[in-house]
């Protein structure tokens, strides 16, 4: 009994020297820990909880937008940006709202909800639909250059095809035909081979004297007894 005392006093006197050393070190590491886990699970809750107020407030601008109330529209719009600016709403919205400000004659308003998409937006696709829908408004307003510049930006292969046709608008609005005509021949490569939109694109492609190139045929695959060595005379 007193030999396994005095064992049990050993690992004792063992772990107090350990925890003088390395005691601090443990609290804190279980401390940060906890802060760390903590830390996430209140930004859990508080990103859960952003998006819940603004998918209200979305809603209230889109039944706004619907109801053709443009002061109340604004209204959200203006709470998106400001207090839930980092949510995919706060986008969404401004290209809603955007859409709206430009139906109403409010042509300054709707460049301003769109660049703020460009400028803000954490969403790549939904930066290319913002410069889109830029290079329209500045087509509309007879901003040529300008348009075709928003449009030279890096965009998706999803969006290649909307922006060559869009391109081809802008070139043949400037009186540049030929090029107008490669940029429809562009968008028609690029667009959906399904799409019903190409065959407007093509039309306006053969309103300025422009043909649609034939696809190229596909090269003959070589078959087993073709590809073989020619046989001896």
């Amino acid at each position: 009994m007193a030999v396994y005392d005095l064992e049990e006093q050993d690992q004792l006197d063992d772990l107090k020297a350990w925890w003088k050393r390395w005691g601090n070190a443990v609290t804190w590491a279980v401390a940060l820990a906890a802060l760390v886990f903590a830390g996430v699970q209140g930004w859990r809750w508080w990103t859960a909880k952003q998006a819940e107020e603004a998918s209200v407030i979305y809603g209230a601008l889109a039944q706004a937008v619907r109801n053709h109330e443009l002061p109340k529209a604004k209204e959200a719009g203006a709470q998106l940006a400001d207090r839930f600016g980092r949510t995919g709403y706060a986008s969404r919205g401004a290209l809603m709202l955007a859409k709206a400000l430009f139906d109403s004659g409010d042509v300054a308003g709707a460049k301003a909800q769109v660049q703020w998409v460009i400028d803000r937006s954490d969403e790549d696709a939904l930066k290319e639909v913002a410069r889109y829908r830029l290079a329209e408004i500045l087509l509309n307003d007879k901003q040529y250059d300008d348009a075709l510049k928003v449009l030279d930006a890096k965009h998706g292969d999803p969006f290649a095809g909307l922006y060559a046709d869009l391109r081809g608008d802008a070139l043949a609005a400037a009186g540049r035909i030929d090029d107008a005509k490669a940029a429809y021949q562009m968008a028609l490569a690029k667009l959906d081979a399904k799409s019903q939109y190409k065959t407007y694109v093509q039309l306006k492609l053969e309103a300025l004297g422009g043909t649609v190139e034939p696809p190229k045929p596909e090269a003959p695959k070589a078959s087993g007894s073709a590809a073989a060595a020619p046989a001896k005379k």
